[in-house]
């Protein structure tokens, strides 16, 4: 067990500071009707600090212990002028009863009588660091089956989230430094005693606390490493925001994914003849969206309303038989839990599934339409999430390359993988002691990534690698780690033609025979093809380059066709100005032309007409303009400079001159 999710320790603040309120109202829902309303007006009703500590914390541990009913343990500390442990490392301990039932034991802060009382949230990081260096039955089993009895063998890593309250960055800081030394010292401990694990490293959250009404005087800071052994970061939030924080932090933690399952039907409280439609949202394993393969798949990701994470929304798909045609194979299986479990749409979606009902998910194809990609099912009563294959079965006949035997694909790109093997050809290297073992390997590895994340197999299922003469010098300066600004202006002069191609409403030459877009409306065409576009060029690379390059892409399709600005381009400065323009139509064509898809004739000279009014600039003016720019920092042709305005400058004006000289110094 060598990852931070194996061993967490919660440590929580019971100062007398954590017994104020926290200034957020609490809703009270169940006062529903006139009549249960008191007579007089209600007095704030408002949590502690503390309160909202337990709450966030549990509900924490809720989602973990949901999803990992074995190997991931949760410990709880609490501190005020002593350490409390809540919990151990044991499995009957492992569970929200437990760790309620102590709470409520230790009840709430103590009061500031005014003695001296060393009240410190560092008592309980003191005691956090002691119960990493103790092992669990995992870690037990694992010294005795793996390294043979020997534990300072065993790779013990472990993460610390304490929830306190600080006054600035000062005291972040000392927290900091104490948690360090504290970590060194339980090492040298532990070094000497047998029954004691060495801790290999220490993950440290702090999470900084204070009343809504309160100002923030703690900075947040990302994670950083302080030393080979212990990193930390710093998050400040009010009280009241506490949950959305750690639930936005367990994703990261434990590698954890949301979906949002949109559409459900479900039946009104108050009228059950009639039926809304419901979101729920669930969180389970990363894979789940990662492991599904095909090129049709683009998750539709938005950013959770009031959190900073991204939520995959999957639309609910009315259940039906499962006939050989809605077989699919499934790829992987997580379990899942809902965010919310209190609401009434969880409940009720939990209790569908839990009855041996299944529900298929839905989730918008690329070339339009939907696809079903996700099935959520109940076994032997835990809920899971079933990805299932969107690409070829392999269970079908191997697709024949040549001739088409046995398969149904022919149209594989294999002069494009061809190029691509050459691209990264391996030559034999002699190992020499200063060159790490396989360090070009590993280097040519990441590269094959970087170069791969986006890479169609077949013709027919890429809109981009069917029209390259459009796209050339992009698909080639886009594959490079670091654009310089010359291969920037190509790229976006590239997006300038596409853009102009558009606006002459012309449809894109896709081959005539296996495309499944041909046919198709030009509207749509263009629509996947900037999609596409846009993906290939986020996945390319991640320098100032290829971020310059993507945004001109996004700067194009977010004013598009319907827009009423015009776009000019400086290569000088690589930003893009906007203008209002009296003509939609006629700005567009002048701003967009294009040697790659020259216009009919109508167009060039409605073109020239616009150009010599003077009221816009063609692309090929400004380009123009900035050759000239260029040209005039260098010195100028001597004999122009020296000819009076108007008249042809003559080359070589003195070589008649001169021979003459040449002829009379002869004759003398």
């Amino acid at each position: 067990m060598n990852d931070f999710n194996h061993k967490s320790v919660f440590v929580l603040d019971h100062t007398p500071y954590f017994g104020i309120s926290s200034q957020t109202s609490v809703n009270l829902d169940f006062l529903t009707s006139k009549s249960m309303l008191p007579a007089s007006p209600l007095p704030i009703i408002s949590k502690s600090l503390w309160t909202c500590s337990v709450e966030a914390t549990v509900e924490y541990c809720r989602i973990v212990w949901d999803l990992f009913p074995m190997g991931k343990f949760v410990r709880f500390i609490v501190s005020d002028s002593a350490a409390h442990i809540v919990n151990t490392w044991n499995a009957t301990t492992q569970n929200t009863v437990h760790v309620l039932n102590a709470m409520s034991m230790i009840g709430t802060p103590p009061r500031s009588t005014g003695q001296v009382t060393e009240y410190s949230v560092i008592h309980g990081l003191r005691a956090a660091i002691e119960a990493l260096a103790e092992a669990t039955e995992f870690q037990r089993d694992s010294i005795t089956t793996i390294h043979a009895g020997d534990s300072k063998k065993l790779i013990n890593r472990g993460r610390i989230i304490c929830i306190t309250s600080a006054r600035d960055d000062a005291s972040m800081k000392s927290l900091e430094d104490i948690v360090h030394t504290v970590l060194i010292q339980q090492n040298t401990i532990s070094a000497a005693h047998e029954d004691s694990l060495m801790i290999s490293h220490v993950h440290l959250v702090i999470v900084n606390i204070c009343p809504a009404n309160t100002e923030l005087l703690v900075s947040n800071r990302p994670l950083r490493d302080i030393s080979p052994i212990f990193k930390s970061e710093i998050h400040s939030v009010r009280a009241s925001d506490i949950s959305n924080l750690l639930t936005h932090l367990i994703l990261s933690h434990y590698d954890l994914a949301s979906t949002t399952v949109t559409g459900i039907p479900m039946k009104e409280e108050q009228n059950a003849s009639s039926s809304a439609n419901y979101d729920v949202e669930i969180f389970h394993s990363s894979i789940a969206h990662s492991v599904i393969l095909g090129n049709e798949l683009i998750l539709p990701k938005s950013t959770k309303e009031g959190a900073n994470y991204e939520t995959v929304t999957l639309k609910w798909c009315t259940p039906r038989g499962c006939g050989s045609s809605e077989m699919q194979p499934c790829l992987a299986q997580y379990r899942v839990t809902p965010v919310d479990v209190t609401s009434r749409p969880s409940s009720c979606l939990i209790n569908f599934l839990l009855n041996g009902r299944s529900v298929l998910l839905e989730m918008p194809r690329k070339s339009g339409g939907k696809l079903t990609s996700h099935l959520l099912s109940a076994h032997g009563g835990e809920i899971f999430i079933h990805s299932l294959s969107i690409a070829r079965s392999s269970l079908e006949d191997p697709p024949s390359i040549s001739e088409g035997v046995g398969g149904r694909i022919t149209d594989y790109r294999i002069p494009d993988f061809g190029t691509l093997m050459q691209r990264f050809k391996l030559i034999p290297l002699r190992p020499t002691p200063e060159r790490p073992r396989d360090e070009n390997l590993s280097k040519l590895r990441r590269k094959i990534y970087r170069n791969t994340k986006y890479w169609p197999i077949t013709l027919g299922s890429t809109i981009l690698y069917s029209v390259r003469q459009f796209l050339d010098p992009l698909l080639t300066l886009i594959a490079k780690p670091e654009l310089t600004d010359e291969d920037i202006i190509q790229c976006q002069q590239v997006v300038y033609n596409l853009v102009g191609l558009e606006a002459r409403h012309e449809h894109l030459p896709l081959p005539s025979m296996g495309h499944r877009l041909k046919g198709s409306k030009k509207e749509d065409q263009y629509r996947l093809f900037w999609s596409e576009l846009e993906i290939l060029v986020a996945t390319s690379g991640s320098s100032v380059g290829h971020k310059t390059v993507l945004a001109c892409i996004r700067e194009c399709r977010s004013r598009g066709s319907d827009s009423t600005e015009k776009f000019t381009f400086d290569p000088a400065h690589r930003e893009f100005d906007a203008q209002e323009a009296a003509h939609k139509s006629n700005v567009i064509r002048a701003t967009t032309d294009s040697p790659m898809s020259p216009p009919s004739a109508v167009d060039m000279s409605a073109i020239g007409k616009k150009l010599t009014s003077g009221e816009n600039k063609s692309l090929l003016d400004i380009i123009t303009a900035s050759e000239k720019n260029v040209a005039q920092k260098r010195l100028d042709f001597g004999g122009r400079l020296c000819t009076p305005p108007g008249q042809i400058a003559k080359l070589y004006s003195n070589l008649g001159a001169k021979d003459t000289t040449a002829r009379e110094v002869e004759m003398k």
